[in-house]
């Protein structure tokens, strides 16, 4: 057995999960929002996010993330900072296994996101939020006149080397193939557009400079050569992990893991709820995220009603 029960947990704290919250709890139904890491998910490294309505100048990620907390706990949700190792199934209840314990519910919603692909280098920790980024979307208009830089090949990439190109001075684009993956209409854009260079066959070492990002140290990977690349900013689109290991015998997931769900962010399994950024399909933007919560938390409300 479960050592507490909710009617709904929520697994995950970034915005997905904290919309839920605020619809969960306003409905009256006891529940409990797990989050491993800090509360605001991805949202918390964007310095600002200029396009969530109600913020004309803007609104820190970290910020927003602890007023949409604020918001959801005010209506009663509880929060809990613990890793959540497994999702069972045990007759009608969900069970939850956490590091300090065992938590059921009759409805659980999955909002725990998708990891953006590190390089794993040094100065990337660092100087992430200080010219390191994962979203064009989010930041591109940061680096308005700046010089840049996107590391990978695929269509996100090469995509979002073209959006920042509609801001920097000069985007480069860095692969380590002498040729991109991205379909060939993405292709052809990038390579009509004047501002966008790139540079094959390299990886990148180190990231570099002092309060912000100033340099690149790359490597060619056919001379072993070392050179360096000034630049402002660097975004990293190298793939995306869904965080769904815990949940492959669970909820059916697509071919990349991501969960599958309907219009009302249902799973195939009844109870089992998932939104924002780990599900299929998601645009993985911080509004479309806020509003599969809800949807997912007016769900499982009418799932527990019923």
């Amino acid at each position: 057995m479960s050592d507490k029960k909710y009617d709904v947990i929520i697994i995950g704290g970034g915005p997905a999960g904290l919309a839920a919250g605020i619809y969960a709890a306003r409905a009256g139904l006891k529940s409990l929002l797990i989050e491993g890491g800090m509360i605001g998910g991805k949202m918390i490294e964007a310095w600002q996010l200029e396009n969530y309505p109600g913020f004309p100048d803007g609104v820190n990620g970290f910020d927003l993330g602890q007023l949409m907390h604020q918001q959801a706990t005010k209506f009663g949700l509880e929060t809990l900072n613990a890793a959540v190792s497994a999702v069972e199934l045990r007759g009608e209840e969900k069970v939850v296994l956490a590091a300090d314990g065992q938590y059921g519910a009759e409805a659980i919603i999955i909002t725990g996101g998708s990891e953006r692909v590190k390089l794993e280098v040094p100065g990337e920790k660092e100087f992430t939020g200080k010219g390191v980024s994962y979203c064009s979307t989010c930041d591109a208009p940061l680096f308005k006149g700046k010089p840049v830089a996107v590391i990978g090949g695929g269509n996100v990439a090469i995509t979002e080397a073209l959006h920042l190109a509609g801001f920097a001075s000069k985007v480069t684009v860095i692969h380590r193939r002498n040729q991109l993956r991205a379909t060939k209409v993405v292709q052809d854009k990038a390579f009509a557009e004047p501002k966008i260079d790139f540079i094959w066959d390299t990886v990148i070492d180190a990231v570099e400079g002092a309060d912000f990002v100033e340099r690149l140290k790359l490597c060619n990977v056919k001379t072993d050569e070392t050179s360096y690349l000034e630049v402002s900013g660097l975004f990293v689109s190298i793939g995306l992990r869904p965080n769904t290991g815990y949940l492959k015998d669970i909820v059916s997931l697509d071919g990349i893991g991501q969960v599958i769900v309907n219009s009302k962010m249902e799973t195939s399994t009844p109870g089992i709820f998932a939104a924002g950024d780990i599900r299929a399909d998601s645009i993985r933007q911080v509004i479309a995220a806020a509003g599969d919560g809800a949807v997912a938390a007016v769900s499982a409300h009418q799932f527990l009603n019923e």
